[in-house]
């Protein structure tokens, strides 16, 4: 069964500006669960059949004219009988002042009442996006994680290849780093992949023979980034002159991460390679197939070959990470 996760009401509020209205206790003791998010018109009029009770309510200017629009008799009775379901939560978007009959409610019933001064709309969509990050499945994996070009790209291999060397290279070339040693992933969408750095290590880096060095210290707040997506997979591995390595780039290997394909390039590591820049084009050439376009396809074309008589498809590559 997979891990549930969980994130104080507070945070949310200090994200999205939240105003409190009311609520039963501090909100670092209220804890949300679930990533989606309801507008409750069909609670609001009977319809429960459905009702997620750990989904926080958003009521906007539709549903509160809906309110306004009944009699006072029945308008209490739709507002106890939503409260009375115990949503964890409910925020009145637009700046809409609570009226006597719902804060009466929300303290009957225990249920914290927010206020935010956005559209309902974008409220939604902010706090979506929040809660899809902070409650995502996720993993924490050996490697490192640094923004290239605007490309996310997560370094892996053994231990003691290389891999924060090429970051220290990489940021004193103008990259950024995210995660050093342990890549904490997680799956934002059904296509994106999301890498951050455990608190309790970001910004530091381990250079043997030098020590644990703190990046953000010694080359300014330019040189990190709290978190990235992750679009390409680089596999550092030490040179081994009996293997075939790939010389055109014809093969389009990936891997995959919590459901996801990433695509996935092998680099060898021998002395005198210079790798920060092949990590560099590496890059820049994920960013061009992206856009569509493949040098060695163009290449064999210009030759007189057929591309498509050579390529393999997609094949797939189990990193130990």
């Amino acid at each position: 069964m997979p891990e549930e996760y969980t994130i104080p009401l507070s945070r949310i509020s200090k994200e999205l500006g939240l105003q409190e209205i009311w609520s039963p206790k501090p909100q670092e003791e209220i804890l949300i669960c679930s990533r989606d998010v309801d507008r409750p018109g069909l609670e609001l009029n009977g319809f429960c059949d459905y009702f997620d009770p750990n989904r926080i309510a958003i009521l906007g200017r539709s549903e509160l004219a809906m309110l306004d629009s009944l009699e006072p008799v029945q308008r209490m009775a739709s507002i106890d009988r939503y409260f009375a379901l115990r949503p964890p939560v409910v925020i009145l978007a637009r700046g809409i002042a609570s009226s006597e009959e719902m804060l009466h409610a929300a303290r009957e019933y225990e249920v914290p009442l927010l206020s935010s001064q956005d559209g309902t709309s974008a409220l939604m969509a902010a706090l979506v996006a929040f809660l899809n990050l902070q409650l995502a499945p996720r993993i924490t994996r050996h490697g490192v994680l640094v923004e290239v070009y605007g490309e996310g790209i997560l370094l892996v291999g053994d231990s003691g290849v290389g891999k924060s060397e090429i970051a220290i290279e990489l940021i004193k070339r103008g990259h950024r780093l995210i995660a050093d040693d342990a890549v904490e992933i997680r799956r934002v969408s059904r296509k994106a992949l999301v890498g951050q750095s455990p608190e309790n290590i970001r910004h530091f880096i381990e250079l043997r023979g030098v020590g644990v060095i703190n990046a953000r210290r010694i080359f300014g707040m330019g040189s990190v980034k709290p978190s990235q997506k992750i679009e390409m997979c680089i596999n550092m591995e030490v040179w081994d002159p009996a293997k075939v390595y790939d010389r055109m780039g014809i093969d389009s290997e990936y891997t995959e991460i919590l459901g996801i394909k990433i695509p996935v390039v092998t680099i060898p590591v021998k002395p005198g390679r210079n790798l920060a820049v092949i990590v560099e084009v590496a890059a820049m050439n994920n960013r061009q197939k992206e856009m569509g376009y493949n040098a060695a396809r163009e290449l064999l074309i210009s030759l007189g070959m057929d591309p498509d008589d050579m390529e393999s498809g997609e094949v797939r590559v189990d990193l130990d990470i």
